[in-house]
Order: C-alpha cells, then sequence, then structure tokens
C-alpha cells in the first residue's frame, strides 16, 4: 500500500488565519456580538456549526447555523481570492511540486467553497487526489473521521498517512486516526505528541524527515 501525505487547509496550505479573525469580527458586529480574543482562540480548527454555537448560543435552529456560517465564509473569500497565491503558506508549493508523484489529499473542516477557491487560486488543485471536507463526515475534527476518510479514498493504511496540521484539533485527529503528525507553527507555537514541529515548509529539517518516512517499510 502507498504512503500519503494529508494536508489540513487554514494554517497549512494558506496562511487565513488572520482573515478568519477578521472574517469572524465582521460578521459578529453585523449581529451586536463583540469578537473576544477568547472565542477567536476557540475558533481554531473548528467546524463552522461549531463555532457559531459556541459564538451565539444554541438556540438557532439547524437553518441558521448554517446560515449564519456560510454568510461569515462569503466574507472570508472576498478578502481572501485577492491575496492568493500569496497568502499560500511559505515553499508549500514548491513541496506539494517535489513530492506530487505521492498521493495527497486535502482533509479539513473548512467548507467546500473554501477549499475550491484556496486550491484553484492558488495553483495547487492539481496535486491533490482527493478533498474531504468538514460536511462530508459526521464527526469533524478533533474526531479521526476526516483523515481516516481521506486515507481510505487514496487507498492507503493509515500509518502511512503523514498529516500536516496547524491547530489542536486537527493534531488531535491525526494522532486519534493513528497518523504521525507535522505540526506547523502558523497558529501555535507547541504541540505535544507529534513527530515534529516547523515554521513552514521551507525548514530544511522537514525534507529530511519526509525522506525517513517514506522510507519504512
Amino acid at each position: 500500500m502507498p504512503k500519503a501525505l494529508l494536508f489540513d487547509m487554514d494554517g497549512v496550505i494558506v496562511d487565513s488565519n488572520p482573515l478568519h479573525r477578521e472574517a469572524w469580527v465582521r460578521f459578529n458586529a453585523l449581529h451586536g456580538l463583540e469578537t473576544t480574543e477568547a472565542m477567536q482562540q476557540r475558533m481554531y480548527g473548528k467546524r463552522n456549526d461549531e463555532i457559531v454555537r459556541d459564538f451565539f448560543g444554541g438556540a438557532l435552529s439547524a437553518e441558521e447555523v448554517f446560515a449564519r456560517g456560510a454568510a461569515k465564509e462569503a466574507i472570508y473569500r472576498d478578502m481572501v481570492g485577492p491575496l492568493l497565491p500569496g497568502a499560500l503558506v511559505p515553499g508549500v508549493r514548491e513541496f506539494l511540486q517535489r513530492h506530487r508523484d505521492l498521493p495527497m489529499g486535502c482533509a479539513t473542516n473548512a467548507e467546500r467553497a473554501n477549499v475550491e477557491i484556496v486550491l484553484r487560486l492558488g495553483g495547487i488543485a492539481e496535486f491533490f487526489r482527493v478533498v474531504v471536507d468538514g460536511h462530508q463526515v459526521s464527526r469533524p475534527k478533533p474526531f479521526p473521521d476526516i483523515y481516516l476518510r481521506a486515507a481510505e479514498l487514496l487507498g492507503a493504511a493509515a500509518e502511512d498517512c503523514l498529516v500536516f496540521e496547524d491547530s489542536y484539533a486537527g493534531v488531535e485527529a491525526g494522532l486519534a486516526a493513528g497518523m504521525p503528525v507535522v505540526a506547523l507553527r502558523t497558529t501555535h507555537r507547541e504541540f505535544h505528541g507529534v513527530a515534529l514541529m516547523v515554521d513552514n515548509f521551507l525548514a530544511p529539517e522537514l525534507e529530511e524527515f519526509v525522506t525517513s518516512f517514506l522510507a519504512v517499510k
């Protein structure tokens, strides 16, 4: 069975966390809600329905939750589109190019429309054989479902998949799936249980680690 590389999107492929923060500030303000730093910290790595219920309480219907999440993401896409491909995490395109012969997948809690605009305008859609978004599984990260589904679609065993993550929820999901995890310090500085921590894809130790991972039978 092949070795495979699985990538989260926000904070791993695209440096989008500052934009998501600003989009939530703008959207929440439309509803008279002040966005605190504590709210922003809880947002990282979560699926939109979880974030909306956290910010606005549990009284909203499922339809209202979906509509609010979609409206916030529309704000985000208007912001990120003009910045691509410049907003990609440093070195990610070159890293994908070097390993293009490997099965690679994007596995993210993000909305499908967000994934499509980032991969398309970022000029990197060709590298990903599968994309699994947060609405294709019943349980989002930190549950392992997204990564297990991506591995299944690629025909790879869980232990043969290397995960790239930036959030605590994402790292937890990768580890729960039985996969080694490389953590990028784009969102948090320290992680527990990961195989490697790097600032971005330009880190020389990253290529050495990936080479070692691929060499293990």
